[in-house]
Formats: C-alpha cells, structure tokens, sequence
C-alpha cells in the first residue's frame, strides 16, 4: 500500500540519546528542560518572540481564542479541516463563514469585509496547503474594524511569504504538529505571538491558570511531554532535508501528470512554499470518485482533503459558500512523504492520466 501520507522518522539511536536525557533528569513533563530548548529553537527558527509548545494543534487553536478573549462572531473559512470550525464553537463563539477565492483557496478577503457585523471579534483564517492567506487585506480590515486575527498555520510549517515565515502573521498564530505534518512531534502543537500581553495569557491557559501556588484564572491542560519535545527536536535537525525531498516529490507529480487537466491551487506571488501536500481538483464528483477507486484498486490511499465543506456539517447553520462547496467535492490529495520513490509517482500519475483523457479542461 502506497499510503497518502506517512510519518517521517529520526534515526532510532537519535532518539535514543533524547530519552537517556529523559531518564537521567526523570523530569517527563511539566516545562521540561527538552521542551523548554524546542521552544527557543523555534522561536529562533520562526523570528517569532514568543512560541508555546502545545499537546495538539486544536487546543493550541482553542487556547488562542481564549486568550483572545473572544465570545461572539469569528468570521472563518468553510474550507478546512473541522478542527478549525470546532475549536470556534467549543469557546462558545459563533462561527461566520466567508467563502473562499477559486486560485489558493483561502478566504476570501472582499467576503470577509462583506461578512463583519456589530457582533464580529475576530478573523480566524487558514493557511491552505501551506499557502498563505490574503495576509496583507485580512491586516487592513482587522485595523479597520478593531478586530482580532488568528491564523490557523496547520499546513504552513517552513512556509514563508515575503521572507518572513508564515506563522509571525496576525495576533497570534497556531500549528499543528501531529505526526502526519512535515515537521512534527508525534503529537504537539504551536502557539506563537509577538504580543506579550497575548503570549502571558497563552502560558497560564495552557497549565491550568496558576504557577507554583498561584492562580491567576482559568486555564486547561494543554502542555506536552518531554518524550515528544525529544521527537520534535530530533526531526528539527532534519527539516532542511525533508522539505527538499518533498519538493522534488512535487516536481515529479509536474513533470508526470498531464498538463492542463487538473487544477492545483496556486500561492501568492511572494510565498516560499513548505511542498506540505499535493491536492488535485478534478472537474467533477464523479471523475474524482472514479479515479480516487483505481487507485485504490492499485493499492494507492488518497484523500478527500477537505471534504466536506464545513459550512454544510450537521452542527452548524448552513451558508452558503459555492467555491469551497464545489472544490470540496473535487479534490483530492495524492500521496507526498520522503520515501515516496520516483516510480511510484509516476504509477500514480500514469492512472490518473489514462482516467483524464477524454477530459476537457476544468473550469476555472
């Protein structure tokens, strides 16, 4: 089975030095010393002033609403995984949805201004694939309106626009660190900010609201473990190398897959991509249905990511939002992990293209 992603792994012995520090220490969690030396090589990393490293990627997006202090409206994308709408409503705030534009398929800055009521606190937008949102517009309006950004920067890890990397946009942004991301911790996340008032919320949020004996509000378990700072750090000296074989993954898919009979969503002018995924929108449902079969039957895993359009989920008020609906239904992510070998790329594309042929050019 050709898996659609797959986690990257240190040599075993690095990892091993990591966990004699660990037993030697017997400090496993609770701001350990490993946890405490990932944080400042990203805060390096990053050019960021303050970096938080989290249990997961939603509780890192879930803090941050918090220490936002934010109860009301947050005007969001439809297209993203539901971990983004979720963390919305579990803080008790209303989501408002903005569609997304047809080219990166981020959120639509024009429909964001359009969206902002009296009610709105708040943009919480997503860094698509890795590709950054309409960073400069969403800046103008958030001043504009007095309003809050967050940036979900899940996909965007090593990611930059305009030489500066994608997580130092907004108030504050979050980071997934999940063990399928290209610079992971097994499990973990990022909160970073260059806000002090914002970055001594996050810090008391993320350990229950207290330090020692005193509390200073309410807070959640959101820290993480010695065991995955040890995984971040070993793979942190790795990330020059794995994004460079990613992007000769992504070369490969170019070179083998037919010119003109897919759409991939393309970045700002300006953005240094991180090659994090490799989607595919195909002209219909039903196109999409029948390839994403043979490949299957060829032992080759894809996914439907994002689908569906989370302004059509059972738990939310639908609005309507056409481009991210249609894209949703269309997309695909093909297989994209170091490892991935140059033939299986083209087995893949080679399936693709035979299933392609008739096909006239999507719309776009």
């Amino acid at each position: 089975m050709i898996n659609v992603t797959k986690a990257y792994l240190p040599p075993l012995e690095k990892y091993i030095k990591y966990l004699e520090k660990i037993w030697d220490s017997a400090w496993l969690t609770n701001n350990g010393p490993l946890l405490q030396e990932l944080e400042e090589k990203l805060k390096q990393y990053l050019g960021v002033k303050h970096c938080f490293f989290c249990s997961n990627g939603t509780i890192a997006i879930q803090i941050a609403i918090k220490a936002c202090n934010l109860n009301g409206e947050i005007i969001t994308t439809p297209y993203s995984y539901v971990a983004t709408l979720n963390s919305i409503i579990w803080e008790s705030c209303k989501p408002v949805f903005a569609d997304i534009n047809n080219i990166d398929f981020t959120i639509n800055a024009d429909l964001v201004e359009a969206a902002i009521t009296a009610e709105t606190q708040a943009i919480l937008a997503v860094h698509v694939y890795g590709n950054p949102a309409n960073v400069s517009a969403i800046e103008s309006i958030s001043r504009e309106h007095n309003l809050k950004v967050i940036y979900d920067a899940a996909h965007a890890f090593g990611a930059q626009y305009m030489d500066r990397s994608v997580l130092t946009y907004g108030d504050i942004a979050t980071c997934s660190l999940h063990a399928t991301k290209l610079f992971h911790s097994a499990e973990g996340g990022l909160i970073v900010t260059d806000n002090d008032e914002l970055a001594r919320n996050v810090y008391l949020m993320r350990q229950f609201g207290h330090v020692g004996d005193d509390y200073f509000g309410l807070g959640v378990n959101g820290k993480n473990s010695e065991f995955h700072a040890a995984m971040g750090l070993c793979i942190f000296d790795e990330l020059d190398e794995i994004i460079r074989k990613r992007k000769e993954l992504v070369e490969l898919y170019e070179k083998y897959l037919t010119p003109g009979k897919l759409q991939v969503p393309v970045a700002l002018e300006g953005t240094k991509p991180n090659y994090a995924y490799y989607p595919v929108v195909f002209e219909s449902e039903a196109k999409l249905l029948e390839i994403k079969d043979a490949l299957s039957r060829n032992k080759i895993n894809t996914r439907r990511y994002f689908f569906p359009s989370l302004n059509t989920l059972p738990h939310v008020t639908y609005q309507a939002c056409p481009v991210s609906e249609s894209v949703a239904l269309r997309v695909l992510a093909l297989p994209l992990y170091p490892g991935l070998m140059e033939n299986e790329v083209k087995s893949i594309a080679d399936i693709i293209n035979a299933l392609l042929c008739e096909m006239r050019l999507p719309n776009r």
